[in-house]
């Protein structure tokens, strides 16, 4: 059994759809980002970083002591390899995925998070940082548009890789990107979003409290996500 720690966020979906293709038995332990619940001490111990996703494997690759897991990356390479799906067999193909969903983790979910901070939660945005990553984001956008009017999925075969970036393209309606504007990343979009487990593992709740558009956080909700609870919590 895996418990998988997590929230409706795009990074948390990336591994509820990943759960979801590859059948392996789960239960999900939701958190509430704005009450703080991932920075009681309880929760370091599974991920120091205090940040969600996490999972616990409580049947390991290897055997052995539950494994705790952290960083959404790392988390879809071990489901991976523990259920022998969705990176390639061919070595070629393999770091291919791996690539993109590096990229992925270092580019387009950072950087187009930056321009949601400063589009959904930052009171009084200063117009430099709302045009750098606004910027970015489309930048990025662009490289996977290109990238995908060359293949039908990023590593030619759907992989982690897609189901890494899936979620952060549909989150960029938040952030006024229409992804109408890139004909093959829509086209793609569509084809993942087809599927059954991708429908389900990125299913997000009615009462989510943080799938809004513009969040208005009182101070106390700035401070577990932004401020000085978040950052006593590094330090406790």
């Amino acid at each position: 059994m895996i418990d998988l720690h997590g929230v409706s966020t795009p990074n948390g979906h990336k591994i509820s759809i990943m759960l979801a293709e590859t059948g392996l038995p789960h239960r999900h332990i939701r958190y509430n980002l704005l009450e703080g619940e991932h920075l009681k001490p309880g929760f370091r111990a599974i991920n120091p970083n205090h940040r969600l996703p996490a999972i616990v494997d409580h049947d390991p690759v290897g055997g052995g002591e539950p494994l705790a897991l952290f960083e959404s990356g790392a988390i879809l390479i071990y489901l991976a390899d523990k259920s022998g799906r969705f990176l390639p067999a061919s070595p070629r193909l393999r770091h291919t995925a791996i690539q993109w969903l590096m990229w992925q983790m270092s580019g387009l979910g950072p950087q187009h998070g930056q321009a949601h901070h400063f589009l959904r939660y930052c009171p009084e945005p200063p117009e430099y940082a709302v045009e750098r990553y606004g910027r970015e984001a489309r930048r990025l956008f662009d490289v996977l548009d290109r990238r995908l009017s060359e293949v039908e999925f990023l590593a030619e075969e759907y992989s982690i890789a897609d189901m890494a970036c899936w979620p952060w393209v549909r989150a960029a309606r938040a952030i006024d990107l229409d992804i109408a504007e890139w004909p093959s990343i829509q086209a793609w979009y569509r084809r993942v979003g087809e599927r059954r487990a991708v429908r389900e593992g990125a299913a997000v709740p009615e009462n989510d409290p943080a799938a809004g558009r513009h969040m208005r956080l009182n101070p106390d909700q700035w401070s577990v996500l932004f401020g000085d609870r978040m950052l006593a919590a590094a330090r406790s």
